[in-house]
């Protein structure tokens, strides 16, 4: 992939689902944020449809793939039930992700390593309903190297490590990042990133050559209280492209 090429902005909308939730209701609508999201210049939407539904419902993701004109990337645990919804939905990108009921949100990357005979029948069913397959994974070589043997097109890199870093450990988690992208794309797959992103530590990673999209919500939607969603989304649009002169 060439440094000059555009970095894709995804942008997740769970945490409107968050805050409508808590205290019921239709209020903030997700589906508003995300069409929002879209007008102010992200490339897609993610929504993450947990199993215990804490933000994004079902409801929202019929809404969703009904009025979206951008691809939804749509989260999911690697379970029959998400699998079926995937399969009546058929987002654009399934995004394979690991998910304990305990977490506050998503703590580390999927194990497609020791996972591959699990992961190898719901990837290829949906691969063969034309939805392009993600994996959520650590910058490690083996879980890319498993998701290549899984047949996986996309892996998300987890940014949450690089994301959390201070002093001389945010150099080696940039190193890890860069590596993994760099090793990931002479595999053949396309490299995403995203968890933890902002306006700042953001560019390093939408700067590295193989990087082809970042994933970014909680941030977005913190950043909106004070500045407006429209602004945060167009603000993290202009560091992204700063970071490809």
């Amino acid at each position: 992939m060439s440094v000059t090429q555009r970095v894709r902005l995804g942008v997740n909308i769970d945490h409107v689902a968050t805050i409508r939730n808590a205290r019921g209701g239709d209020h903030p609508d997700p589906v508003r944020a995300a069409e929002a999201a879209v007008a102010a210049g992200a490339d897609g939407i993610t929504a993450h449809l947990r199993e215990d539904r804490r933000h994004i419902t079902d409801a929202d993701i019929d809404r969703l793939t009904a009025a979206l004109t951008v691809p939804l990337n749509l989260e999911m645990a690697a379970t029959a039930d998400m699998l079926a919804i995937a399969l009546r939905h058929r987002p654009h990108a399934a995004c394979i992700v690991p998910e304990r009921r305990a977490e506050r949100t998503t703590e580390g990357g999927l194990d497609a390593a020791g996972q591959v005979d699990g992961l190898a029948p719901l990837v290829a069913r949906l691969r063969d309903a034309g939805i392009r397959v993600s994996l959520f994974v650590a910058p490690d070589r083996r879980q890319i190297d498993a998701a290549v043997r899984l047949g996986a097109p996309v892996v998300e890199l987890h940014t949450g490590p690089y994301s959390h870093a201070t002093g001389p450990a945010v150099a080696d988690e940039t190193a890890r990042l860069a590596d993994a992208a760099a090793y990931g794309a002479a595999a053949g797959l396309e490299i995403h990133a995203g968890h933890g992103l902002t306006f700042v530590n953001g560019r390093p990673v939408a700067a590295l050559p193989a990087v082809a999209e970042l994933n970014i919500g909680h941030f977005l939607i913190g950043e909106a209280v004070f500045i407006g969603l429209a602004a945060a989304i167009r603000q993290m649009r202009e560091c992204i492209d700063a970071a490809r002169p």
